[in-house]
């Protein structure tokens, strides 16, 4: 009998150890999917290194822009390259030497077929409007510049700068400018207006240039 009356005790305690036990244990968090505002693996805000600044990497480089190539211009002509750029003539041929300052020449440049030094009959044209300025400007004097293109020697080069130099110095004094008011100089390949390896830059490199000198 007294082993039964214990029985109800011993339950009572078990069930009171067994209530402590659940209200000690922490409840195991809930697992859900993120929403719209979830910050996942890889996101980030605009323009962070993951997207950058418009949009998602394709992986290719951005471009870049370069300089375009001359277009065809007929030789001899005012628009040819360097015009306006300081690196032709592309001056008025009525321009008053008052207005130009040293080294800048309104007179146009002339050009010469490959290893030739002699006026081609389509640039005689462009040299008389040289002369027609010069005649216009008896004070200014001027320095003739041979340049050749990319091909042959340097010394070679050099050499039929000068020839060419002379052919224009000589045509101008038949035309009737002073030879005194002309020095010319050969800078032969070494100052190209157009780099390339092919006719349409040597095409360009094939000129006299004329440089006003300063009084």
């Amino acid at each position: 009998m007294r082993q039964l009356s214990t029985l109800p005790a011993v339950w009572m305690v078990l069930l009171v150890i067994a209530s402590l036990t659940l209200v000690g244990c922490p409840k195991p968090p809930s697992i859900g999917q993120p929403g719209e505002s979830a910050v996942t693996p890889g996101s980030g805000p605009a323009g962070s290194a993951a997207t950058g600044p418009s949009g998602p990497s394709t992986g290719t480089e951005p471009s870049v822009s370069r300089p375009s190539v001359p277009a065809e211009t007929p030789l001899g002509s005012a628009g040819g390259p360097g015009a306006g750029m300081g690196l032709g003539p592309g001056g008025s041929g009525g321009a008053g030497a008052s207005s130009q300052g040293a080294g800048t020449s309104p007179l146009k440049d002339i050009y010469f077929d490959y290893d030739r030094f002699a006026i081609l009959e389509d640039q005689k044209a462009t040299l008389n409007q040289d002369a027609a300025w010069l005649k216009a400007n008896p004070a200014v004097k001027v320095t003739i510049e041979g340049h050749c293109d990319e091909r042959g020697a340097t010394e070679y080069n050099l050499g039929l700068g000068e020839r060419r130099a002379r052919a224009v110095k000589e045509y101008l004094t038949a035309a009737g400018i002073a030879a005194d008011r002309m020095t010319t100089i050969s800078y032969g390949k070494e100052r190209p207006l157009v780099l390339g390896h092919d006719e349409n830059a040597w095409k360009w490199n094939r000129r006299v240039h004329f440089t006003l000198v300063a009084r």
